[in-house]
């Protein structure tokens, strides 16, 4: 009877394991794919962040151009050069946010300041 009663405890013990052995593998496999979303969600922000960077840029560019003209009398003119000034620093601060160009350091000189 002894003998019967440790084969159950053993056989139950060995099924426990296994199932044990399947849920930890399954938890590694749920902490794997949020992780994966989690990477996801940050490029999603990442790019929200940049494009509306840039749509910002060109619209304060266009923005301004409008005032400009509207004051100063120069009618396509303002509006033009501000306009592809704001597209200009669109670009700029999305590849400084992207990390392609580096952000100027204040107080720091050129090469040939000493």
């Amino acid at each position: 009877m002894t003998d019967d009663r440790d084969e159950g405890l053993e056989q139950r013990r060995a099924q426990l394991g296994a199932e044990l052995a399947t849920k930890r593998a399954a938890v590694r496999e749920d902490e794997r794919g949020e992780v994966r979303a989690e990477e996801s969600r940050k490029g999603y922000a990442q790019a929200m962040k940049l494009s509306s960077e840039f749509i910002a840029a060109i619209i304060v560019g266009a923005v301004l151009g409008y005032v400009f003209d509207r004051f100063v009398g120069t009618t396509p003119w303002g509006m033009i050069i501000l306009l592809l000034l704001g597209f200009c620093a669109g670009v700029l601060n999305v590849l400084r946010s992207a990390g392609k160009v580096a952000t100027p350091v204040p107080g720091e000189g050129g090469p040939d300041k000493k």
